[in-house]
This record gives structure tokens, C-alpha cells and sequence, in this order.
């Protein structure tokens, strides 16, 4: 039975045998669910008769402890002299390093009307996030060639503008899946963007409702999928629903005839993740936030090295574990390692009557594999760069799919994602015959540095130069948009160098 519960009370449950935590003063046992931890018990073990909320917060959607946990293991709230207790805890925490960093960035931060371009809306992002949000967000694999190569590819591609065509009367809109969108562009899926902005994902919901544009919900978002449906500006808003397909067929089952109920019109299947990559910006933050507080702790008591300090450096956990091989780990782990074509298709077919698209598609044999399984689209992706290093530019993958299998466009429609950071972007994968494109990481970053306004800046400024574009070559909509409007160069031109 629900009851009230003292600090002390909980503090003694902190043993695997025995584990409590609190979260938003609420009072869980979470012990039988330790084994059952994605991301292993050492995570929870951390807070153990413990408040986890700074932890739990930004990483997980509100309802999942009431998806995962029992009812039983709901055990009630903390008492009023525990609550004051943690909110004073709370305000007398020492800032860290990393945090007065951030309150000054925000008070530098132009207005978002001075924004003009993605690039500088990833560069004001990266300044006002928390450096572990930056590092996951911005993370590649390994050397992070692939995550640089993928914006590269588009500048192997020159346009063969068309001129004295009448320019004046311009219509950039499109369908994707029989949807409506106002520009050939949609979010293509991300997760946590609570790490980044405390409203999260309902900050893109409202900006795509207000641009007349289409959300891909990632099933490792920080808000539920509910959440968000509830976020739309109208029932009528288009959402569709990145599937991280879970390794129990029935736990999977259940979600896609949610996001059914909930009125999502399509399932983009990630194929491209059955592992996390090697992130090794992400993995090594927790690393360097706690050399950052050595070091202040060291300054504090005068003393020039670090070795040899008593005690840890007092800062908030960011919801990630040194050992869990980084922030998107535990969520993968639950994931099916055994999809396949001749499986999974047939099943996703048989669990839900909304459009398949496969999220990853990085070759073209492989393309060809999901027009024969029959499904509606193929998003080509490397996952932002995040998997595979040295898996080819999207880009690239559209070019061969275009030259060796033109075929494959008249079956399903093709997306492509990953690189993308101006409008000529979107125009040159147009040309090579993509349906849309999806930009990830450029309204992710926008709705950690503005929120809803943000996510409007960048529609805008995609919109702004798509048109200007479209008039530059000579098309007034983007049935237009051909393959002899662009052609692959033999040689490399001079590039600034990128700021990863």
C-alpha cells in the first residue's frame, strides 16, 4: 500500500538484495528490475536508497516507470521533511565548471532572428549545452571520418543551372508517403532531446506544426510517444515513428499498435543499429567533466596537481555510467540482433497496417533487397555517422542507386539524411532522385538552443534558401528536379575545414 517514507528509510535499501530509488520525490523498488537493466545494475546501483532524478530526468520518457515497474513496486512518496531536505540539498549544490559555462553562454546567445544559417545554429548550440550533451549529439565513430565525409559528399556535386525560365511563382512542397509537407525535408529521428532542452521533443512537435512540416519520434526519445502525439498543433499532424525493434517480437507488437492508437501514419525500422558504434566522444565526457572539477577542487585548496585529492568532486550525473560504453548503449541493447529481410518485413506487415520504411539502407544491393520485400521507402543513412566508420555518404549511395538501379525509384520512395547543412543540400539529393531529406542533428541542436522558436529559425532558413535555389536553376517545383541539373565532379574542391 502507497505510504509517506523518510530519507533515512529509503537510505537503508541500497544493496542489490534491497534497492530503492527516488525519483521527483516518489519512492520505487527497483531491485527485481536491476538484472533486467539495459544498461546493466551498476547504473541504478549508483543511487541506490538515493534521489536519482537529476539522472533519470533527461534520458527517459515520464511513463516508463510505470511501463517497466509493477504497480507493487510504485512504493509511495517521500515525506515533507525529506522533499524540503533534497530541494535544499539541490539549491546548495555547488555549480560545476560546466554549468557557470553554460549560464554565461546562454547570456551571450544572439537573438534567433540573427541566426542565418544551420551551421550557425549548431555553432550557438554547441555553446550552450552541457558538454555531455554536446558530446553525444555531436559524437561520430572512432575517427569520425564518416560523420565529416557525409556533409563532404555534397560538395562532389555541382549544379548545371538552366536559365530564361519564368522563376517568379515557386512552390517547394512535396508528399512524403501521401503527406503533405511544405518542404522537401523532414526531423529525421533523434533521441533525448530533454538533454538538451528541459520541454524536449514537443519543442520540434510544435515547430513542425507551426511550419507545416513532418517528426520522425525516435523510441529512445526522452518524451513518450503520447507525449509528443499530444504535443501537435492538431489531430491532423503528421508524425511518423522510428521503430527500434525490441528482441521480444511481443514487447514490440505492443508499441507499433500504440503509435497506431496514438495516430502516427508511419514506421521508419532502423536497420542501421542492432549495436551502438564507437562513440568515443561520448564515452570519454564523464572522463573529462570530472578532470574539469579536479581541477577547480585543486585551485580551490591551492594545490597544483591533482593526484592525491580526498574525496570526489561534488557534481550532477548526466545519466550516463564510465563503464556503459556510452549514452545510446543501454537503450541498443535491448534491441533485435536477428532482424532480417525475410523475417522481420513479413512480421512488421502482419503487427501494423502503416507504412514501412527501412531506416539505414547504405548500399545499393541492399535497396534492391527492400523494393523485392515490398516495403514503401528506404531512408539512405549511416546514422548520422555514428555506426559504422567508413560506411559510404548517403549521398554517394543515392548517386550508385541512381546510376545503377534507376528502377528501384518507380517502387518506393527513397529519402536520404546525414550531412545535410543548407538548402542546395537538399536540391542536389532531389536531382539524384530522393523524395525528401531529413535533417536530425540541425532541429536538435535548434531546440536546445531556442526551443520551439529554434526549430521555426531552421524551417525558415531551409525554406529561404530551397526557393532561392529552385529560382537559381531554373525549376519552380520540385517535380522538376532532374538528374541533368547536377553532375558528379572528378576533383576536390577547397573546402573550409569543418568544426567537429
Amino acid at each position: 500500500m502507497s505510504r509517506t517514507w523518510s530519507l533515512d528509510e529509503v537510505s537503508k535499501h541500497n544493496t542489490t538484495k534491497s534497492c530503492w530509488v527516488i525519483i521527483k520525490n516518489k519512492v520505487y523498488d527497483v531491485t527485481e528490475f536491476l538484472p533486467e537493466h539495459p544498461g546493466g545494475s551498476s547504473i541504478i546501483l549508483k543511487y541506490a536508497g538515493r534521489d536519482a532524478t537529476a539522472a533519470y530526468e533527461p534520458i527517459h520518457p515520464p511513463d516508463a516507470l510505470h511501463k517497466n515497474l509493477p504497480a507493487q513496486k510504485h512504493l509511495g512518496t517521500l515525506d515533507t521533511q525529506g522533499a524540503e531536505t533534497l530541494k535544499k540539498a539541490n539549491e546548495q549544490r555547488r555549480k560545476t565548471k560546466d554549468e557557470i559555462r553554460v549560464e554565461q553562454a546562454q547570456k551571450k546567445k544572439p537573438p534567433v532572428s540573427r541566426i542565418l544559417s544551420v551551421k550557425e545554429m549548431e555553432d550557438v548550440a554547441l555553446r550552450v549545452l552541457s558538454f555531455k550533451a554536446a558530446a553525444y549529439y555531436s559524437t561520430g565513430a572512432d575517427d569520425e571520418i564518416t560523420l565529416s565525409e557525409n556533409a563532404r559528399a555534397f560538395s562532389r556535386f555541382f549544379f548545371r543551372p538552366r536559365v530564361l525560365r519564368p522563376i517568379s511563382s515557386v512552390d517547394p512542397s512535396t508528399t512524403i508517403l501521401g503527406f503533405q509537407s511544405s518542404l522537401p525535408i523532414f526531423v529525421s529521428g533523434t533521441g533525448l532531446a530533454k538533454l538538451g532542452h528541459p520541454l524536449g521533443e514537443a519543442n520540434i512537435t510544435r515547430g513542425c506544426g507551426r511550419t507545416a512540416l513532418i517528426q520522425m519520434v525516435s523510441t529512445y526519445a526522452s518524451l513518450s510517444a503520447s507525449e509528443v502525439a499530444a504535443a501537435r498543433l492538431s489531430p491532423a499532424q503528421p508524425l511518423f515513428f522510428q521503430l527500434y525493434k525490441h528482441a521480444d517480437d511481443a514487447r514490440a507488437a505492443a508499441l507499433l499498435r500504440e503509435i497506431e492508437t496514438l495516430g502516427y501514419n508511419a514506421v521508419f525500422l532502423t536497420v542501421d543499429a542492432p549495436v551502438a558504434g564507437n562513440r568515443e566522444r561520448d564515452v570519454r565526457a564523464p572522463f573529462e567533466l570530472e578532470a574539469q572539477e579536479r581541477e577547480i577542487e585543486a585551485e580551490a585548496r591551492g594545490v597544483a596537481e591533482t593526484e592525491g585529492l580526498e574525496g570526489e568532486p561534488e557534481m550532477p550525473d548526466q545519466g550516463v555510467d564510465e563503464d556503459d560504453g556510452g549514452t545510446a548503449t543501454p537503450f541498443l541493447n535491448i534491441t533485435d540482433h536477428n532482424m532480417t529481410f525475410e523475417k522481420t518485413i513479413p512480421w512488421l506487415r502482419r503487427n501494423t497496417k502503416l507504412p514501412i520504411v527501412l531506416k539505414g539502407i547504405q548500399c545499393v544491393e541492399d535497396a534492391v533487397l527492400a523494393a523485392e520485400a515490398g516495403v514503401d521507402g528506404i531512408l539512405l543513412s549511416n546514422h548520422g555517422g555514428r555506426q559504422l566508420e567508413y560506411s559510404p555518404p548517403p549521398l554517394e549511395v543515392l548517386y550508385q542507386l541512381r546510376q545503377q538501379r534507376p528502377d528501384v525509384f518507380d517502387k518506393l520512395e527513397v529519402y536520404v539524411d546525414g550531412g545535410v547543412r543548407r538548402g542546395t543540400d537538399v536540391l542536389k539529393a532531389l536531382c539524384l532522385g530522393a523524395k525528401a531529406v531529413g535533417l536530425g542533428r540541425a532541429f536538435l541542436y535548434a531546440q536546445s538552443a531556442y526551443g520551439e522558436a529554434g526549430v521555426v529559425q531552421v524551417a525558415r532558413i531551409m525554406q529561404r534558401e530551397i526557393v532561392l535555389g529552385m529560382r537559381l536553376l531554373g525549376v519552380t517545383s520540385v517535380s522538376e528536379l532532374r538528374p541533368e541539373l547536377v553532375e558528379r565532379i572528378d576533383w576536390q574542391p577547397s573546402l573550409p575545414r569543418a568544426k567537429l
